[in-house]
């Protein structure tokens, strides 16, 4: 008997989660929705994740895979490795979550629903406006810093974009996309500002791939700042490094 592909792989990087990840919602959302797979990655975890994680895989019917990297990475190739492998399942559409679940998982469906009905899209980003009706819940302090750096990304990668950072995000399955994990990004936690680079060069050869027409910013209406962040202030610090970095490597250098 021929097992089709899943329709959707979403890739969910972890270190160290085992206090945070909510278990019976991953379990619950796979068994309601067989067309998701979950390919979770251990990232060299030192505490409890990786049991939890085998346990997971155990519990769900063959809809959760996991893949253990040789040590601690950092989330950038934990991520980068976790699409590779999710590529190679053969799904329409791939993409990473964070296991905090900030972003619910019902968004995987909003997110899927943009790629099919509009062709030209290979990428929805998630992305966390206040708006009515909505409910962001963030630190004062992470909201003000994440304008700052979201303003000097999109001065980085040339685009009007309003959040890079959002844990939530899906792609098509084509080949233009998979090109962009085919090397470990130069940064452990821009990354996703460094895929929106790549595609910028992309682009410039590939008018499909053009970043202002085949990227779909979506606003999700949820989004609660789980405690027990891995990025510390002095990231912070080396993140606006890191970002004139991108800006000079992707845009500047040829």
């Amino acid at each position: 008997m021929i097992v089709p592909p899943p329709r959707h792989v979403i890739v969910v990087p972890c270190f160290n989660e085992a206090q945070r990840l909510p278990r019976e919602a991953f379990l619950d959302y796979a068994a309601a929705h067989e067309e998701v797979h979950f390919l979770f990655v251990d990232d060299g975890s030192t505490d409890s994740t990786r049991d939890l994680l085998f346990d997971l895989r155990a519990c769900s019917a063959g809809r959760i895979e996991v893949l253990v990297l040789d040590g601690n990475h950092g989330k950038a190739e934990a991520v980068r490795q976790g699409i590779r492998r999710a590529a190679e399942l053969g799904p329409e559409t791939f993409g990473y979550w964070d296991a905090d679940l900030a972003t619910p998982l019902d968004r995987i469906a909003v997110f899927a629903e943009v790629l099919e009905t509009r062709p030209e899209i290979h990428m929805v980003m998630g992305s966390r406006i206040q708006l009515l009706g909505s409910d962001i819940q963030r630190s004062t302090l992470r909201h003000y810093s994440g304008r700052v750096m979201a303003t000097l990304a999109s001065l980085a990668v040339d685009l009007p974009v309003y959040d890079t950072q959002c844990g939530a995000k899906l792609f098509r399955n084509v080949r233009g996309v998979r090109w962009l994990f085919r090397k470990p990004f130069e940064t452990r936690w821009l990354f996703d500002v460094e895929i929106l680079a790549r595609l910028g060069r992309l682009g410039r050869r590939r008018p499909a791939f053009d970043t202002r027409r085949c990227v779909c910013e979506l606003p999700i209406p949820v989004w609660h700042d789980a405690p027990g962040s891995k990025i510390k202030m002095l990231d912070g610090f080396k993140a606006f490094w890191q970002l004139a970095r991108i800006g000079w490597g992707y845009r500047c250098r040829r």
